[in-house]
């Protein structure tokens, strides 16, 4: 049996998706059955991998409803979702500073994601060396986790780290560091979505938002 478990950069996911739905000529894909999605490449990882867990890094960007009404309470059904679906959301938080424009000579307002890839680093880790899962799939192009895959692949030379790289992010560096990887196409996006609605296990049922 090979334990597998997935860490998915929700930020790099959600670019990857919007890439996606514009190529697709503005078709839906954000409505993304994570669970349906990753489960349907673990013969690619081969060695009979099994779903271990799934955990989903993200933050809410509170900062953009002023101009984008709706955009978190779109973003917290979707946790709910996932959530249903035994996904595991670890959240970030966005952090208010000033930077100076030097066109206009002013100090302009800009929010920066925190804390995701520390968390996605820190995750790998700690799976591998508490023997938590066989293999770990970074779904992910974000040449940060670097240092993270050096470093857990050193502490843990048995253990297989795989990148899964989300449409149109794919990064060769990246590649180079583990023994297998493997490209999402923007079909697999469409193929697996949640339906409409989504029924929790409260019974509630949770609509596809309008704008996804």
């Amino acid at each position: 049996m090979n334990r597998t478990s997935f860490l998915v950069d929700g930020f790099n996911l959600y670019h990857s998706l919007r890439t996606a739905s514009d190529d697709l000529g503005g078709q839906s894909t954000k409505w993304l059955d994570l669970q349906s999605l990753l489960s349907s490449y673990l013969p690619v990882i081969g060695a009979g991998a099994t779903l271990e867990k799934i955990f989903y890094f993200s933050a809410l960007a509170v900062h953009l409803d002023h101009r984008r009404p709706g955009v978190t309470a779109r973003h917290r059904l979707y946790l709910e979702c996932l959530r249903a679906a035994d996904i595991v959301p670890i959240l970030g938080r966005f952090k208010y500073k000033k930077v100076h424009c030097r066109r206009c000579n002013q100090d302009n307002p800009h929010y920066e994601e925190k804390e995701t890839d520390v968390a996605i680093s820190m995750k790998l880790v700690e799976i591998l060396v508490l023997d938590e899962a066989d293999t770990v799939v970074l779904v992910s192009g974000d040449t940060d986790l670097a240092p993270a895959v050096r470093t857990a692949g050193r502490l843990c030379p048995t253990k297989q780290i795989c990148f899964g790289f989300p449409y149109k992010r794919r990064n060769n560096e990246l590649a180079r560091l583990v023994s297998k990887y493997f490209y999402i196409r923007k079909d697999r996006y469409v193929a697996h979505q949640f339906p409409d609605p989504v029924t929790l296990r409260s019974g509630r049922a949770v609509p596809k938002p309008a704008s996804w």
